[in-house]
This record gives structure tokens, sequence and C-alpha cells, in this order.
């Protein structure tokens, strides 16, 4: 059973996410809190699996809310789940510790589908997100630096490769004939050797320095 938490200032929707969450018998609504305060009392009482987070709690920020958690819990998963489409937003939650992203317009199906990607160590965007994300990583790119050694090995590579085209931890073990848990132990040596945090920073060095393909199908 995923445990799933909620931190939302809108009570009627609050309910309505739980019963839509509820209504799977894989997953159950542990605790709801309406602002950071809530939130932060809540998880020294029960650290839910994933932890849906709006973007605008009240006069609070999600976002800083977000960043917070992840710097005192960083094993926690939180996807944004928010009305805001905007690039800034998209970019900020997710340099800020965010696995996933998905806009209040999802349906029940694609919501149950990203908490359960994410419970998973996976991470989940929206399409909207998605392109938002390679825009930003396409039009950051800086010129290779010859100079840069980064020492990946070529199963690293192989990997990053994987993960820059969208293949999830399941996809890579079966696409590589290695075990989940080779996968995630060759995926943290690359969040250390690329000296970034999430999925996200990975991807920015991979296209930054040449590393990887990404393929025009996804």
């Amino acid at each position: 059973m995923i445990k799933v938490a909620m931190v939302d200032d809108h009570k009627m929707f609050r309910e309505g996410v739980k019963g839509i969450v509820e209504k799977k018998n894989t997953c159950e609504m542990i605790w709801m809190a309406s602002n950071s305060e809530e939130a932060v009392a809540a998880l020294t009482e029960q650290m839910p699996d994933v932890l849906l987070m709006d973007i605008s709690i009240g006069f609070e920020s999600g976002i800083t809310l977000t960043k917070e958690l992840v710097s005192i819990y960083p094993e926690i998963k939180i996807i944004a789940l928010t009305m805001h489409h905007e690039e800034h937003y998209v970019l900020n939650i997710l340099e800020n510790g965010a696995k996933g992203y998905l806009l209040k317009d999802a349906g029940g199906e694609e919501m149950i589908n990203a908490i359960q990607a994410v419970s998973n160590g996976n991470t989940y965007y929206s399409k909207h997100a998605s392109e938002v994300l390679i825009k930003h990583l396409t039009n950051g790119t800086k010129p290779k630096d010859n100079n840069a050694e980064i020492p990946l090995t070529a199963r690293e590579k192989e990997v990053l490769t994987l993960i820059a085209n969208e293949y999830s931890n399941p996809e890579i073990a079966q696409q590589l004939f290695i075990s989940i848990r080779t996968v995630d132990a060759h995926r943290r040596n690359l969040l250390d050797k690329l000296d970034v945090k999430n999925t996200a920073g990975l991807v920015k060095k991979a296209i930054q320095y040449d590393l990887v393909d990404i393929s025009e199908s996804n």
C-alpha cells in the first residue's frame, strides 16, 4: 500500500484527491495539510511514500517548502500538483527536489500513475512539464568543454543515455539485462560524479557535456 500525503490550502480539492487516491486499493491518504506548519508537524509523526505538493499554499510557497523538506528529509518523494503551468514554476520546484510535476486538470488515472512511478523511485512529468524541461535543457546547452573530464564507465554512459531518454529504472534493468538494484547503484554513482541532485540535473549535464544522444522519438 502506497502511503500518500498532501499539502494544499483548498479543503474541497484535498477531499477530492483523497477520494481518487483511496478509490485504488494500492494507495491510502495518511494525512493532509493546509500549510507548511501543519505539513512539518505531520511529517514528524508519519513519513509518506509520496507527498503531493501545491505550489501556492495560501500566502506560502510550495517551492520554498519543498526545498526545506528535501534538505531535512533527502529521501522524501514530492510531486508538484498545481494549477501553475508557467515555465519558471516547473523549473524551480524540480530544481529544488521535486520528483514529479502534475497539473491539477490531469485525470485521476494519470495522478495514480504519477504516484506509483515516483513511489517506485522514478520521476513523473506531465506532458507539458516534460516539454518545458526539454526546452530549458536544450536552450541551456553550452558548447562541449573538451577539457572537462567526467570519468564515466561504459556502463554508466549506457545507463545515463537511457535515463536521458526517459526510461524508468525497471526498463533500464530490462534493456541492459541487469538488476534494478544495480541500476539504482549506477544512478547514485552518476549523481555523485556529475555533482547533481536529481534526474533533471543528470539530463542537463548529459546534454551540456554531450555525453548522450537524445532519441528523436522521446
